[in-house]
């Protein structure tokens, strides 16, 4: 079965696509997850050992009250510190995010992993594999509360935002007759949608956010005709040059 993709139309009119995870491959990455559940709940019962000579029952109720907590907070803690990923997450190369494609909140992460019990009731997860394999976005229980999805990341090093940003804006100012054709060829309705695309670029995962700028700066870049030394800089760049060239002169 083909997996299928997330279509992601922004509200600059840019669509993006971003390649869904399966239910199998997620349920590998999840089996890795419950190795390393297992594994700090082993170093667990050797910690609490020493209670079973006190009382074997008080023993047991920390055993199980630390499950209960390694469980859910296994899952919380890796996918907020590592950006939606765990151990098996990032093994397989998957990533939760939002189902818009934006960066998942903390509440998000929380429902999802909270649900989680229910998604593997009676056994192996049957329940949330059930839901993810009938659902078009190949969503579980847990992912429909807290309105995520799971995402195959590319083979591709995560772009450095900083060196992007840092110190190499291509000023379109030292270019002021491909300005001038910008401003008489771009209509304001385009140069604010850019400029949305830039106040909002942090909402987004660093490949997507990438990949919509590529797209604005060729939608901006077939305008006009552009000088080399214009476009060496990101596309992320020049683009919000363009916009705020059209906005500041």
């Amino acid at each position: 079965m083909k997996t299928p993709a997330l279509k992601i139309r922004t509200p600059e009119g840019i669509v993006f696509s971003q390649q869904l995870a399966g239910p199998v491959t997620r349920f590998l990455a999840w089996s890795l997850d419950l190795c390393c559940i297992a594994a700090i709940m082993s170093m667990l019962g050797l910690a609490i050992g020493f209670l079973q000579l006190i009382s074997l029952n008080l023993a047991m109720a920390v055993y199980t009250i630390g499950y209960f907590v390694v469980g859910i907070g296994y899952g919380i803690t890796c996918e907020w510190l590592w950006r939606g990923q765990t151990v098996g997450k990032h093994l397989f190369r998957l990533r939760v995010v939002d189902a818009e494609g934006l960066r998942t909140q903390f509440s998000q992460i929380v429902i999802r992993n909270l649900l989680r019990f229910v998604d593997s009731l009676p056994l192996f997860y049957f329940t949330g594999g059930l839901a993810s394999w009938f659902n078009s976005k190949c969503q579980r229980l847990g992912d429909l509360a807290a309105n995520t999805v799971v995402i195959r990341v590319p083979r591709l090093a995560t772009p450095d935002l900083e060196q992007l940003l840092g110190g190499k804006f291509n000023s379109l100012g030292q270019f002021p007759h491909l300005a001038a054709r910008l401003r008489q060829h771009v209509s304001p309705a385009e140069a604010g949608l850019a400029l949305q695309a830039v106040l909002r670029r942090d909402e987004f995962e660093p490949l997507a956010r990438v990949e919509l700028f590529e797209q604005l700066a060729a939608h901006f870049r077939a305008k006009t005709i552009f000088p080399p030394e214009a476009i060496d800089a990101s596309p992320m760049n020049n683009t919000c040059e363009m916009c705020w060239t059209w906005f500041t002169v």
